[in-house]
């Protein structure tokens, strides 16, 4: 019997947030198993939060605290093993992310940049614990890293272990955007000298290639793209309880509760579409980060303002299970993000529940309302334009109910988990035969 494929990829835990990269990276984890593929799927910085079953290693590699401590006091990088074991103990890390910490814009400029600088960075120990620890537990085919910015351990990996090295591009330049010079420029500068080192790219939308290409100088030819994949059959009973019930007129957001996901843009619409569409009911659910906390405040203040409290209803941070709820009791979908989505996974829960969304004309989007005619595309940025697209489909309901049947089959057809896991199957495939 031929052996298994061996891929290892690595995952950078959010903190204790469900994160999009985390929820698809676990579900290609669970693809590739079915595939035939050992998966050795192994977090980075923090456990990962997921609402699926977590497919990933019970241990945690640049553990947070260890990595932190590291950059700000050199006695840290050179621990003993058995305490860098203590700091990186996924219950520890777990505890200390679940506070309300912070690190300033300076301080992670300078961490990041140590980190991309791999072996020539603060944390060169941990560099080492990673390559030893795949050569002599794990002896991989092939790594795939979830994003360029922990890619500063690729020259090590290649060297090291001789096998392909590829990375998927799924929101570094939102990151890279964060960060303040002169950490921003220094950062971008490694970012493209590991470009040079991988093996090769994945992302899930023709738009975002061509955007990290030119960001990184990465010529076409180096790309790949396939398509960003949900578990579909987790959203049957979604599906089926919103076709058994009356349609109503209740708009949802489901992301961070944040400036750049555009909360504050869904709140303007719900409160000039409240006084024409006495029916309407506005449900958010999401992550609240505490730096947030002031800015998801305020907008519960506007909405209070104008009296319409009963009529708002939040739920921060649900579980698997209450956001299977939230997606059940919504008609109409939107997070209008701020930023270049690189991948837009809410938007494609929402479409295979058979909801219907209203996203802006940019990033990854228009890719995936145009090829599965699931929703309406909005102007960046623009709430008017927001409000008159959510009022279009509140006067239709017909339209609407029309696009979330459309946006439910193309998911179906083209964007299930399966899909996603036969085309980075063949990815990966042709990755090992040197092709």
């Amino acid at each position: 019997m031929e052996p298994r494929p061996k891929v290892v990829y690595l995952t950078a835990g959010a903190g204790g947030m469900y994160c999009g990269s985390c929820l698809r990276d676990n579900a290609l984890a669970a693809g590739l198993s079915g595939l035939g593929w050992d998966v050795t799927l192994l977090p980075l910085y923090t456990p990962i939060r997921v609402d699926e079953e977590d497919r990933s290693v019970d241990q945690v590699f640049f553990g947070g605290i260890n990595v932190y401590l590291q950059q700000k006091i050199p006695l840290f990088r050179h621990l003993p093993a058995f305490l860098d074991r203590w700091l990186d103990h996924p219950g520890l890390i777990r505890r200390v992310a679940s506070g309300a910490l912070s690190v300033s814009a300076k301080e992670l400029g300078s961490l990041t940049l140590s980190m991309v600088r791999g072996e020539n960075g603060n944390q060169r120990k941990e560099v080492g614990r990673l390559v030893r620890w795949l050569r002599e537990t794990v002896k991989p085919d092939l790594i795939c890293l979830t994003n360029l910015l922990v890619g500063g351990s690729i020259p090590a990996l290649k060297r090291e272990l001789g096998v392909p090295v590829l990375v998927t591009l799924q929101g570094d330049d939102v990151f890279l955007d964060e960060l303040q010079e002169p950490w921003k420029t220094a950062v971008l500068e490694e970012m493209r000298r590991l470009a040079v080192i991988a093996d090769g790219f994945i992302t899930f939308s023709e738009h975002y290639r061509n955007h990290m290409g030119a960001l990184l100088g990465i010529p076409e030819s180096r790309f790949h793209l396939t398509p960003l994949g949900v578990s579909v059959d987790e959203f049957d009973g979604v599906l089926s309880a919103r076709q058994s019930r009356q349609a109503g007129q209740t708009m949802g957001y489901f992301a961070r509760l944040s400036p750049e996901k555009g909360f504050d843009l869904a709140v303007t619409a719900f409160l000039d579409l409240a006084s024409r569409f006495p029916g309407l009911r506005f449900h958010a659910g999401g992550w609240l980060s505490e730096k947030d906390r002031e800015f998801y405040e305020t907008q519960i203040a506007r909405i209070e303002g104008a009296g319409l409290s009963e009529r708002f209803l939040q739920s921060v941070a649900p579980g698997a299970s209450e956001k299977l709820r939230f997606l059940e009791g919504i008609d109409l979908f939107t997070v209008p993000a701020r930023f270049v989505e690189p991948k837009g996974i809410y938007a494609l829960e929402a479409m295979a529940c058979g909801i219907p969304v209203v996203v802006p004309d940019r990033g990854a989007f228009p890719e995936m309302v145009t090829d599965g005619a699931g929703g309406i595309l909005c102007r960046p940025d623009d709430a008017s334009d927001l409000i008159a697209k959510l009022e279009r489909l509140l006067e239709s309901p017909s339209e609407a109910a029309a696009l979330g049947e459309q946006g439910r089959r193309w998911v179906e057809r083209t964007n299930s988990r399966e899909a996603m896991a036969r085309a980075t199957d063949a990815v990966f495939r042709k990755a090992i035969s040197g092709g």
